[in-house]
């Protein structure tokens, strides 16, 4: 019996290698080389399946191309129909991941049986047998009675149900259990799900069915596999929040038809996830703005405002060294954020520890949380709740000053509708007429705004 040739191959970009090595020479990355079994020159050969065959597109002007709006089905969730950009795509590859246990299977077979009212559906199932399946939809209360059903992890036997079957959408749980015979790596390997996912995206294309992939995260919430996955689909969707919570958020990544960093909000009920048309009410459900260390941010998650409860607590360090925690918001920027509060207002908390919390569960990922954050760790310092009804946003600088931030009238009117009375704002996002019911103070130096709010 011939000796089973061995490759390493990254697996961030799967690259390959004849010998290990401590960094991938393909993309840099570290000690993400692994051994794998090398595919025979035949299996190579004819890893490319022939069931649509590709026609040659032949060389045009651009000018000459006809631009169209890309039409679009709701899924009858409007949360999820919101991250898409609208709704699905035809011929379009969705990318959905999440942790174990967040909702990815319920959200899609509630997705499924609404489509399936009007439309064609296929639901491919590689983690769960058909009765588990039934036993979901009977609890969720679905009408899966359209919802097309099979349960099956290999490739070649996946192609001819899609080319039989001609749904419209079709759902693939997950891309990590599946397996083509072309590649004799095992599955969930970067050759197989690269292979998979390249195979199944070739054939949304040429057919123009809508295809869902459900993806596994690893420990560091990345999805498992081949960073090239992420290049290969057309949207890329990650579910947030705690399991443990009763809500979730999908944040969209990518979406080559639509914006990306959507933010859609949805709570899980007996009866599956359900959409939340206000979650800036969650978010401050529990909101006192009689406590010290709390203040509101209206954040903005793609064209939806959101507002924000941040919360700091600033204590004496009882270890040699003070500990900084983050929880929600980027970890680097509150030693920036400290540093800049000490130099531009005379306010030190080099000896604290401090430990930061974006209430709800959302991570938030723009600057414009600077301010809030600041004088969130001021009035927990000071043990001076900030003013009654008061929202903040904008971004600090290194020199102390408050920079302007995008999109400020929408948040401002986001903050008015939801009753707050005074908003601190960069003096660039002041806006030229008055908000009814809302008093906007407008700084533009990082010490005019503690001032206001602690020195009042």
């Amino acid at each position: 019996m011939a000796k089973l040739k061995t490759q390493y191959q990254c697996g961030e970009c799967g690259g390959t290698s004849p010998k290990w090595q401590g960094q991938c020479p393909h993309c840099g990355a570290w000690n993400s080389l692994a051994e794998t079994v090398a595919a025979p020159p035949a299996a190579a050969a004819n890893a490319r399946f022939q069931s649509w065959t590709t026609q040659t597109q032949p060389v045009q002007q651009l000018s000459q191309v006809q631009a169209a709006e890309v039409p679009r089905e709701s899924c009858g969730i409007e949360e999820l129909d919101r991250v898409l950009g609208g709704g699905i795509v035809k011929g379009a590859v969705i990318l959905l991941g999440g942790d174990p246990g967040i909702g990815k299977s319920t959200l899609l077979l509630q997705a499924l049986a609404t489509i399936g009212a009007n439309r064609k559906v296929l639901y491919v199932s590689g983690e769960e047998s058909p009765q588990q399946i039934a036993l979901r939809a009977s609890r969720l209360a679905v009408d899966a009675s359209r919802v097309r059903l099979l349960s099956e992890i290999r490739l070649e036997a996946i192609i001819p149900a899609l080319q039989a079957e001609m749904p419209e959408v079709a759902v693939i749980d997950s891309i990590q259990t599946l397996y083509s015979d072309q590649v004799t790596s095992a599955p969930g390997s970067v050759s197989q799900v690269r292979e998979c996912a390249a195979q199944l995206t070739r054939i949304a294309k040429q057919s123009g069915i809508t295809i869902i992939l459900v993806g596994h995260v690893t420990k560091e919430g990345s999805l498992a596999g081949p960073r090239v996955l992420e290049h290969i689909v057309d949207t890329v969707l990650y579910f947030e929040g705690d399991s443990h919570s009763s809500y979730r958020m999908i944040r969209a990544i990518k979406n080559r038809f639509g914006a990306a960093n959507e933010l859609g909000v949805f709570a899980m009920t007996d009866r599956g996830l359900r959409g939340v048309s206000n979650p800036s009410a969650i978010f401050l459900s529990s909101y006192r703005d009689d406590v010290s260390g709390s203040c509101v941010l209206v954040t903005q998650e793609g064209s939806r405002p959101l507002l924000v409860e941040i919360q700091a607590l600033v204590d004496d360090a009882h270890g040699f060294q003070p500990k900084r925690l983050s929880v929600g918001l980027e970890q680097n920027r509150l030693a920036m954020l400290m540093a800049v509060l000490n130099r531009h207002a005379s306010i030190a908390c080099f000896d604290q520890d401090v430990f930061l919390n974006a209430v709800g569960g959302v991570k938030i990922n723009e600057p414009a949380a600077d301010l809030a954050v600041i004088l969130a760790m001021v009035s927990s310092l000071r043990n001076k709740p900030l003013p009654e009804k008061l929202v903040v946003f904008g971004e600090v600088g290194l020199s102390g000053e408050v920079r302007p931030v995008a999109r400020g009238q929408e948040r401002l009117k986001e903050a008015a509708k939801l009753g707050f009375e005074r908003a601190i704002v960069p003096a660039a996002n002041k806006p030229r007429q008055d908000i009814e019911g809302l008093e906007v103070i407008a700084v533009e130096r990082l010490s005019e705004a503690v001032d206001f709010c602690i020195r009042r």
